[in-house]
C-alpha cells in the first residue's frame, strides 16, 4: 500500500521550464506528500477509502486530485464539486492553513507527550494531569498551543494586507514650505526650536491652519541641525488636552504617569503577590529628549496644568506610594530607581489652542514663547486646494479653488472638500484610471450633502449709502464685519426725540450709542434730542466691547446730515465724549474679517497703528486720532441742497 501511495505522490524534478498546470500538479503532489508525512501514508489511504476519494486521488485531472485532497484533509464526505480554475487558489490556501495547523498541533503534542513519558517513570498515573501543567510551566519557551499558533498565523496574514495610503497622509504638508499662509508664525517657530536652547511654545490660532503639522515639521528640521539638542531619534509625542483629566488618586494619569499599587486592578501579578507597587511613566517621559505636543491645551484640567508646570521645572517626574519599601528585597531595580530618582522628562512643550490666552495658566504662559497663527484668506485657501490637487494628480475646473474658498476658512476643511469632490468625480465618471476632472458641480453636490453654506457673503462694494456703515468685531481668532444702520426723523415734538437701539446688542454697545449722541452735537451743531433715531445691528449680533463707537456715531451723523457713507470702508474704534478715537483690541483679526467681506479700506485708532503691518492683506489702513479725521475717510461730501433735503 505504501508503494502505491509513493508512486503518485513522488514529485518529479523538472527538466525544463514548467507550465502553470505542471506547477499546479507539483504543488498538489507536495501537499499530498506533506499530509502523508503528518498522519502516515496508510492512514491517508484508509481515509480516502472511507470518503470515496481513492479514484479522485489517482485521477490525472488536477481538479479531481484537489477535490480528493480536500475530502481527506477536511474529512468532509459532502464535498463533491470539482473546483473551477478561479476557486483552486482559495481552496489550496485553505488546505495549506489546515496542514499548518495540524503540523503545529502535532509538534506541541509530541513535545508534551515526550515529557509526560519521562515524568510517568517517576510519578503515579493519577498525577498525569498535574504533570502536564508542570511541564508547560517549567518550559517557559514552549507556551504556544495550536490555537495560539493559528491566531498568530492569522495575524501574520493580516499584516500582508495593505490598503492605499490614506487621503490625509497623502495631502498633509511634507515640509514647512508647503504650509500656506503662516510664514511669520513658521519663522518664529523655527527660530525658537532651531537653537542650542529651544523654548517651550504655545501656538494660538483658529482650527485647521496647520499648527500641529508645523510643529511636527519644525522638529524634523531642528533634528538636522548640529547645534540643536535634538537627536536623530527625538520623539514627537502628541496628545489632546481635552482627553487629559486630573486624577487626585494618581491611579490614572496618562500624561505624567501613575502608580499601580498591588491591591488595585492593573498591577502586575508577580508584583501584586509580593506587595510591590509599580510606577508606570506617562507621555511626558515618552517625550524625553523630544517634543511633547498637547493639542487644545486650553481644554486641559487646571490642576493638571499646574502639575505639568512642576515637571517643566524639575525635568523629572516623581512617584510616591504608601506600599513602597526601599528595604524590601523583592523590589526590582527599575522600580527602586523610579521611586528614588524619578522618571526623566526633559522635553520641549508645544501647546496648541483655539482658545484665548486667559484660558491657559499664567505660570505656564510665562515659561512659553507665544506664537499666533493667522486665519487663512480666500486666496490662501485656493493655494491649498491647488497644492492638494497636484498631490492627487487630478485636474480642476478653473473656478473650483475659488468655490471651495467660499465654503471654508480652514485649510484642513478645504482639503477635505477637495477629497470628497474627488470621490464624487470618480463616482460620476466611473473612471478607474483616476483621470476625472473635478467640476464645480461636484463641489456643489458635496456641499449640499454636508449642508454647507458659504462662509462669508460679499458685503463691501464701491457704492455709498446713507446711515449704513461697516463696523468690525472679533470672536476668538476670527474677525467679522458688523453691519450697522441708522435712520433719523424729526421728532413730533421738538426736544423730545427718542433713540431706539437693539436690546440684544449688549450694554457696552448702548454706552457707545450714548457717547456717540454726545459727540453728534459737537460735530453737526444739531441737537440729537430733536430727532427720533433708530439704530440697528443687522443680524442681531451682540457687541461685547466699545469698539463700535465710531461706527455708530458715523451712522447717526450720516442719517441726520444725509451725507452718504462709503461702502468699501470699515471702521473700528472706541469713541470718547470729547470726540477722540481710542484704542481697541483684536485689530489684527478684524483686518482679516474686513478682507473676507471685500472691504478695501480700514480705519483704525492711531493707538493701534503698531498692532498691524502697513498694507496688511492688501488693505489701505488709515490710523486716526479724532472723530473728524475718521469722518473724512468715511463720509462723502454732498451739496448744501442735498444736506437740507
Amino acid at each position: 500500500m505504501k508503494n502505491f501511495f509513493q508512486r503518485w505522490v513522488r514529485p518529479q524534478k523538472p527538466e525544463r521550464e514548467e507550465s502553470h498546470d505542471e506547477k499546479l500538479k507539483r504543488q498538489v503532489s507536495s501537499l499530498y506528500a506533506l499530509y502523508s508525512n503528518i498522519i502516515g501514508a496508510e492512514k491517508v489511504i484508509l481515509k480516502a477509502g472511507k470518503l470515496d476519494a481513492l479514484d479522485l486521488m489517482r485521477s490525472p485531472d488536477v481538479g479531481k486530485r484537489i477535490l480528493g485532497l480536500q475530502k481527506v484533509v477536511f474529512e468532509d464526505p459532502i464535498v463533491d464539486q470539482v473546483p473551477s480554475a478561479s476557486e483552486i487558489p482559495q481552496i489550496l490556501n485553505e488546505i495549506e492553513e489546515e496542514l499548518a495547523d495540524m503540523l503545529a498541533r502535532r509538534e506541541v503534542e509530541d513535545r508534551i507527550e515526550k515529557k509526560i513519558a519521562e515524568k510517568m517513570e517517576e510519578r503515579h498515573q493519577e498525577y498525569v494531569k498535574e504533570i502536564k501543567m508542570q511541564i508547560i510551566k517549567e518550559d517557559g519557551n514552549n507556551v504556544e498551543t495550536p490555537q495560539t499558533l493559528k491566531k498568530y498565523a492569522q495575524l501574520e496574514k493580516l499584516e500582508k494586507i495593505k490598503l492605499t495610503q490614506s487621503m490625509s497622509e497623502l495631502l498633509r504638508p511634507a515640509s514647512l514650505d508647503e504650509v500656506v499662509g503662516q510664514e511669520r508664525a513658521i519663522e518664529a517657530l523655527r527660530t525658537k526650536l532651531a537653537s542650542p536652547y529651544p523654548q517651550h511654545i504655545i501656538l494660538y490660532g483658529p482650527p485647521g491652519v496647520g499648527k500641529t503639522t508645523a510643529a511636527r515639521l519644525a522638529l524634523e528640521e531642528a533634528k538636522k541641525l548640529k547645534f540643536t539638542p535634538f537627536g536623530e531619534d527625538a520623539p514627537f509625542v502628541e496628545t489632546d488636552g481635552a482627553t487629559l483629566r486630573w486624577d487626585p488618586r494618581d491611579m490614572t494619569n496618562p500624561l505624567l504617569g501613575s502608580v499601580h499599587d498591588p491591591i488595585y486592578q492593573g498591577a502586575r501579578r508577580d508584583l501584586a503577590e509580593t506587595g510591590v507597587p509599580e510606577p508606570k511613566p506617562g507621555l511626558a517621559t515618552d517625550a524625553h529628549g523630544g517634543i511633547l505636543f498637547i493639542d487644545e491645551i486650553g481644554e486641559m484640567d487646571l490642576m493638571l496644568q499646574n502639575k505639568l508646570l512642576k515637571v517643566l521645572e524639575d525635568k523629572r517626574i516623581f512617584f510616591d506610594s504608601a506600599y513602597y519599601d526601599s528595604s524590601d528585597s523583592n523590589v526590582p531595580k527599575y522600580i527602586k530607581k523610579l521611586f528614588e530618582e524619578g522618571a526623566p522628562a526633559d522635553f520641549i512643550l508645544i501647546g496648541a489652542t483655539t482658545r484665548e490666552r486667559s484660558d491657559i495658566t499664567p505660570a505656564i504662559r510665562s515659561r512659553c514663547a507665544e506664537i499666533y497663527f493667522e486665519p487663512l484668506t480666500p486666496k490662501q485657501i485656493e493655494q491649498i486646494v491647488e497644492q492638494a490637487a497636484a498631490k492627487l494628480e487630478v485636474s480642476l475646473e478653473p473656478a473650483v479653488p475659488r468655490l471651495i474658498s467660499e465654503y471654508t476658512i480652514e485649510g484642513r476643511k478645504a482639503v477635505g472638500l477637495l477629497a470628497d469632490a474627488f470621490g464624487q468625480a470618480l463616482y460620476r465618471t466611473g473612471d478607474a484610471d483616476r483621470q476625472a476632472m473635478i467640476t464645480c458641480e461636484d463641489i456643489y453636490k458635496v456641499a449640499q450633502a454636508s449642508r454647507l453654506t458659504p462662509f462669508v457673503n460679499q458685503k463691501g462694494s464701491q457704492t455709498t449709502a446713507i446711515g449704513k456703515i461697516f463696523g468690525l468685531g472679533v470672536a476668538g481668532y476670527l474677525g467679522s464685519v458688523i453691519e450697522i444702520e441708522a435712520v433719523a426723523f424729526p421728532s413730533a415734538e421738538k426736544g423730545k426725540g427718542h433713540i431706539r437701539f437693539n436690546d440684544t446688542a449688549g450694554s457696552m454697545a448702548k454706552d457707545s450709542v450714548f457717547n456717540a449722541a454726545a459727540v453728534v452735537r459737537k460735530i453737526t451743531g444739531q441737537d440729537i434730542a430733536n430727532f427720533d433715531i433708530h439704530i440697528n445691528i443687522i443680524g442681531g449680533g451682540r457687541i461685547d466691547g466699545p469698539s463700535a463707537g465710531v461706527a455708530i456715531m458715523t451712522a447717526v451723523i450720516s442719517a441726520i446730515t444725509r451725507r452718504p457713507i462709503r461702502q468699501d470702508v470699515a471702521v473700528t474704534g472706541e469713541i470718547s465724549v470729547q470726540g477722540m478715537v481710542k484704542a481697541v483690541g483684536g485689530v489684527f483679526e478684524k483686518a482679516y474679517g474686513a478682507r473676507q467681506a471685500g472691504i478695501a479700506t480700514l480705519v483704525i485708532p492711531r493707538e493701534n497703528e503698531k498692532d498691524i503691518p502697513h498694507g496688511h492683506l492688501g488693505l489701505a489702513i488709515h490710523p486716526v486720532e479724532t472723530v473728524e479725521q475718521a469722518m473724512e475717510k468715511l463720509l462723502e461730501e454732498v451739496s448744501a441742497e442735498t444736506a437740507t433735503a
